[in-house]
C-alpha cells in the first residue's frame, strides 16, 4: 500500500464515447486500493451525443468533498484538444496538463461559424500548467481500436505518481470485459513508455 503524501486533484474532460467515466472509474479504484479516501464527481450532459463529459476524482488522507474548486486540479487529463481549453480555469501553477493530440470538431466548427484553434493557440490557452501532449489517439489506433486512448492517458499519468504499476495493471483488468483486458493493459504500457524512455 503506497504511503499517502497529498491530496491529488484530477480532473478528466472529453467528449462522450471517448472512456472519460471508465478512465476515472479505474482511477478512482486505484486509490482506493493504495489507502486513500476517494471522492469522485462526474457529469455526462449530453455525453450521448457527442457532448462534454466531465468527471473529478480526488484522493487524500481524507477527502470531503468531490468537486475540485477553480485553479486547484493537479492533473488535467483532456481526451480532446478543445476539452483542454474548454477547463483552464481549474488549472493553478502546479497544474500538469495531459493532452490527447486528438480533434473532434464541435457543430459551431462543422457549420463553419467557429475555427478550431491550432496547437499553439491551445498551448497559451494553457499557460500557467505544464502541457504534456500525448499521442493517445495514434497509439489507440495502433492497436486497432480508438477507444482505448483514454488507456493510453492513464499510463502516462501513472508516471506521474508513485502507486505500483502492478495495481494500475491489475485494477484495468478487474474493471475491463474480460475479452479487451489484455489490450487495455497494452495501452495503458504504451502511455508509460514516451515518459519511460
Amino acid at each position: 500500500m503506497a504511503k499517502i503524501k497529498k491530496n491529488y486533484n484530477f480532473l478528466f474532460a472529453g467528449v462522450g464515447g471517448q472512456g472519460t467515466i471508465l478512465a476515472s472509474d479505474i482511477l478512482s479504484e486505484i486509490g482506493l486500493r493504495c489507502g486513500y479516501d476517494v471522492k469522485k464527481s462526474e457529469v455526462h450532459g449530453m455525453s450521448q451525443r457527442g457532448g462534454a463529459v466531465e468527471s473529478h476524482v480526488r484522493w487524500g488522507e481524507k477527502v470531503y468533498s468531490p468537486v475540485i474548486e477553480e485553479g486547484k486540479a493537479d492533473f488535467l487529463i483532456a481526451f480532446e484538444m478543445l476539452e483542454a481549453a474548454r477547463w483552464t480555469h481549474f488549472i493553478g501553477p502546479n497544474t500538469v496538463a495531459l493532452v490527447n493530440r486528438h480533434q473532434i470538431f464541435p457543430p459551431t466548427v462543422n457549420l463553419g461559424q467557429a475555427k478550431y484553434p491550432s496547437v499553439k493557440e491551445l498551448d497559451d490557452m494553457l499557460a500557467g500548467a505544464k502541457v504534456v501532449w500525448v499521442e493517445g489517439a495514434a497509439k489507440a489506433l495502433e492497436l486497432g481500436n480508438p477507444a482505448l486512448g483514454g488507456v493510453v492517458l492513464l499510463g502516462v499519468l501513472s508516471t506521474y505518481l508513485d502507486e505500483p504499476v502492478e495495481v494500475w495493471e491489475n485494477t484495468i483488468r478487474d474493471l475491463v470485459p474480460e475479452k479487451f483486458r489484455d489490450l487495455n493493459v497494452k495501452a495503458f504500457n504504451a502511455g508509460r513508455l514516451p515518459v519511460l524512455e
